[in-house]
This record gives structure tokens, C-alpha cells and sequence, in this order.
């Protein structure tokens, strides 16, 4: 984490949970019950912020201050969107939306690497979890390089129940799968929402079912995956390929 995301000790958290401000993790050091740490409990359920509970010695890792007190969070740098927001930057801009969701990304530099693909792609903005996988912490800001400030990033409780929600609004979801179709034969014009999966482990099955369209992008080399920022970027600009076409 970045010095400028961290926020240390009890009163702070509390006070900065109660003026809005956004959330990504909080860590707590395991066992604290005591009224203090349960009235920052009370407030993150009202956000629906994830906890983490850890030892003291890693939090005196994190600790910037040495002043913790058991309780350290970890503030978005940028503040999110609403997916509203994105369909109103296709309404904006006339055209029919184009919208990336990310599984799971849990490298900062992918999701800054993602979003600013995304802003040179013509997507309308990014969908991101809330749990298991990095927010706009202060490197995805750097690794965006400013895309961030033109591309809105939502975070959803739910993906799955986002994608469904996005159906009715005419959007067709399309995710990246090594044993999909070849990207080259599927139909990705019109309004559409690429889902790409987590570092690793992919989209996840929940995910993937939800999903209209698997597309697998056809690989030449000894190894038989790509980084997820590239693969996004693959596939981002076969959808722009096609949408010229």
C-alpha cells in the first residue's frame, strides 16, 4: 500500500468510514472485540467493506506511524463510479456500450494496465468485485498513466447479478477462456461486456456460466496462457476490429 492510501488508528477509521470515504480493505488485528474496533464494524458492514484479520506483527509490517492501535485501512485513491455512470458515457457518446469486468485481478499493475487499454479501446468503463481483488489503490492510479481520470471504474458486490442486470439492458458478455472459441469466428459486434478472469486461476465458473461467449485467443508458443492485462488488450481490440468493420 501506498502511504497516501493508509489510514492508522482507531479514531481515524472510524472517522474516515463515517465521512464516506471509500474503503478498498480494512485489517484488523485478530482477537481486538473491544468497543472502539466494534463500532469500525458496525460502520465497514454499512459499506460493505471487506475485513481482514491479521496478526499484530503484520500489521506492524504495514504500519507507516507505528501507531495502528490494531486497526489499519486501505482508502481508495480515486473514487468509483456507479455502472449507470458507464452506461451513460455510451448514451453520451452515441454509441453502444462496451464494458470490461474483471474477475478477480488482484495485480495493481494489471487492473492500471486494464484500465488505461481500456480508455484507448473506446470502452465506456471498467467493472471490478469488491471482494477478492485490488481497488484504485495509488499504483493503479500511476499504472493507468491518467486513463483513470476519463474511464470510470464501478465496483459491484456481485458480478454475476451485475452481468444479469446488464442484460436486460441489451448487452451480450463474452469472457476469456483457453478452451473457447477461437476469437476470430465469434460475433462481437453491438453492445457487449468482455470478462476477463483473475491471474492464474481465469474466470471463475459462477462467472463464466453467466457468460454468452467464451473466446480463446489462439496461441503459437511454448507456453499456454498470457498475462491478464494483455489478454485483455487481445481481445479488447479484436471488439474494436470488428466494431470498425
Amino acid at each position: 500500500m501506498k502511504k497516501e492510501c493508509m489510514i492508522e488508528g482507531r479514531n481515524a477509521v472510524i472517522e474516515a468510514l463515517r465521512a464516506g470515504r471509500t474503503i478498498d480493505r480494512l485489517y484488523l488485528q485478530d482477537g481486538c472485540k473491544d468497543g472502539p474496533v466494534m463500532t469500525i464494524k458496525r460502520e465497514a458492514a454499512k459499506q460493505g467493506t471487506q475485513i481482514k484479520y491479521v496478526t499484530r506483527e503484520r500489521l506492524d509490517q504495514m504500519s507507516e506511524t507505528g501507531r495502528h492501535q490494531g486497526v489499519i485501512a486501505e482508502a481508495a485513491a480515486y473514487a468509483y463510479a456507479e455502472v449507470e455512470d458507464i452506461l451513460h458515457q455510451a448514451r453520451k457518446r452515441g454509441e453502444t456500450p462496451f464494458i470490461l469486468l474483471l474477475d478477480g485481478i488482484e495485480d495493481p499493475h494489471n487492473l492500471g494496465a486494464i484500465i488505461r487499454t481500456a480508455n484507448q479501446a473506446g470502452a465506456h468503463g471498467v467493472i471490478i468485485p469488491k471482494n477478492r481483488a485490488v481497488g484504485l489503490t495509488a499504483t493503479v492510479m500511476k499504472a493507468s498513466a491518467g486513463a483513470l481520470n476519463y474511464t470510470p471504474v464501478a465496483k459491484v458486490t456481485n458480478l454475476g447479478q451485475t452481468i444479469e442486470e446488464l442484460k436486460k439492458e441489451g448487452l451480450w458478455f463474452v469472457c476469456a477462456d483457453m478452451s473457447g472459441t477461437s476469437m476470430y469466428e465469434l460475433n462481437l459486434k453491438g453492445p457487449i461486456g468482455l470478462v476477463i478472469g483473475a491471474e492464474g486461476s481465469g474466470v471463475s465458473r459462477l462467472v463464466r456460466e453467466k457468460c454468452d461467449m467464451s473466446a480463446q485467443i489462439p496461441m503459437r508458443g511454448d507456453i499456454d496462457s498470457l498475462n491478464a492485462s494483455v489478454a485483455a488488450g487481445i481481445l479488447a481490440y479484436e471488439i474494436v476490429r470488428q466494431r470498425l468493420k
